[in-house]
């Protein structure tokens, strides 16, 4: 798993389609999204792709130029050629202090299955307005977790159920670092006992992961926090 820029990803192999299965180039994907959201008026100021070893899958997240309180809007995006997972894509944030990267949800499907009859620009589209539509409650849901204060037992009791319980599927290794980013923030930001900071230490961490299980991690942390706390993303 490596990183691209979005230059290298036109270079990287597409396997030939067949009868059921008609497989979408990773760049062509990218391409798309961005002229996608130029329509909009979005523009994009950053992005960052990561792609297996044999080129079937490519992660991505595009930083969007539309900002708030600290916070920079982007747009997560998948896409598999080996038919393990549907193109698919979800809304994001990126901190500006820490560039940190979190996820509103998990990766939502923009098709039911590559075939003749798709159309990338119409399934883009239709997957941007459903991004859009997320754009104020998750700026509504950020202010939220800055004012929800957490007791230290709180804070403690959902990264050992993350960790040591197994309710967050991410390698267990990171469970010290969370910890340690969370009671001793690297940032004025997290100072206060948030859940915001709480957040932040595990999107710190997963730092530390290669691209595509960083993006995987960061996807799935949004769902595990919301299960926990009312309110989620």
């Amino acid at each position: 798993m490596h990183g691209q820029n979005h230059s290298e990803l036109a270079n990287l192999p597409t396997p030939p389609a067949t009868a059921t299965h008609i497989p979408i180039r990773h760049a062509a994907v990218v391409e798309t999204l961005v002229e996608t959201l130029s329509h909009r008026h979005i523009g994009v100021v950053d992005e960052e792709f990561a792609v297996s070893s044999d080129a079937m899958e490519m992660f991505g997240v595009l930083d969007l130029e539309t900002s708030f309180n600290g916070c920079r809007f982007a747009i997560g995006i998948r896409n598999a050629n080996n038919k393990r997972f549907r193109l698919a894509c979800t809304v994001g944030l990126r901190v500006f202090v820490c560039h940190n990267l979190a996820f509103r949800c998990d990766y939502t499907p923009v098709l039911a299955k590559h075939s003749k009859r798709f159309s990338l620009e119409d399934a883009l589209s239709i997957g941007v307005d459903r991004m859009q539509r997320n754009f104020d409650p998750m700026r509504q849901q950020v202010e939220r977790w800055r004012a929800q204060q957490l007791s230290e037992e709180a804070a403690k009791l959902t990264i050992y159920r993350a960790f040591i319980e197994g309710d967050l599927d991410v390698p267990k290794h990171l469970v010290r670092r969370v910890h340690e980013l969370y009671f001793n923030p690297q940032h004025d930001e997290f100072e206060p006992r948030t859940m915001w900071s709480l957040s932040n230490a595990f999107t710190s961490a997963f730092k530390e992961l290669d691209p595509i299980p960083q993006f995987k991690a960061t996807a799935k942390l949004a769902g595990f926090l919301g299960a926990r706390f009312s309110g989620s993303f």
